[in-house]
């Protein structure tokens, strides 16, 4: 990817590279706690109402998918 301004990389670039660091320095026990305090930190700061929004539009965008179950 082309620098932009000189010797500054861009956003895109900064976030792709650091995120390549952090997968070589972290296992899978890493990602899961971090997830699970995500999670933690989103039930403390939404209610009920936050879920039944986010359930009802992802059931009317599977329900627009071909189901061959």
């Amino acid at each position: 990817m082309a620098n932009n301004n000189g010797n500054k990389m861009s956003r895109e670039e900064a976030g792709r590279k650091g995120g390549e660091a952090t997968a070589k320095n972290h296992d899978k026990e890493f990602y899961q706690e971090i997830g699970r305090k995500g999670g933690e930190a989103t039930s403390d700061s939404h209610d009920k109402e936050f879920y039944e929004e986010i359930g009802r539009k992802g059931g009317e965008s599977r329900g627009n998918q071909n189901n061959n179950d």
